[in-house]
């Protein structure tokens, strides 16, 4: 902390010591400046977003497409396949693709997917509740945190 100076003065100092005079916030009046070697700040800089980047998980959307004329057994096949995909950590869309006159009996297809939920026996919780958006039907699962 040397306080407030004008920026020759302080660009003065920083070449006496062979470092960079660094605006580490220019738009704050006066703006605030840091003495130290510019090259080993951005090696530090990235090494840690290297680190974060290795730290942080990503989270995996699977995709389950039922029909609006589907089965139980079909169902309880998809349903055992979302159950796999959520305990994996994944979260899971779940769409129905409406074709012809299903397209104005929308709500069969969200009465389908509500069952389809109820199959997973708690174990998904409802991001988005089922939506007939166009020609599709969408709803997002992601896994419950018990």
């Amino acid at each position: 902390m040397i306080g407030v100076m004008p920026v020759q003065q302080a660009q003065h100092i920083a070449d006496d010591a062979g470092l960079d005079l660094v605006k580490i916030s220019p738009t704050a009046v006066p703006p605030v400046c840091k003495v130290m070697d510019y090259s080993k700040f951005k090696y530090e800089q990235a090494k840690k977003e290297k680190e974060n980047r290795k730290n942080q998980t990503v989270m995996e959307i699977k995709e389950i497409r039922l029909s609006m004329t589907i089965d139980v057994g079909d169902i309880a096949v998809k349903t055992k396949q979302c159950l796999k995909f959520l305990e994996a950590g994944s979260k899971v869309k779940v769409s129905i693709r409406m074709k012809g006159r299903e397209n104005s009996r929308a709500y069969q297809g969200i009465k389908v997917m509500e069952d389809f939920f109820t199959g997973l026996g708690g174990k998904a919780v409802q991001d988005k509740k089922p939506v007939a958006e166009g020609r599709n039907i969408t709803m997002m699962l992601s896994p419950s945190k018990s």
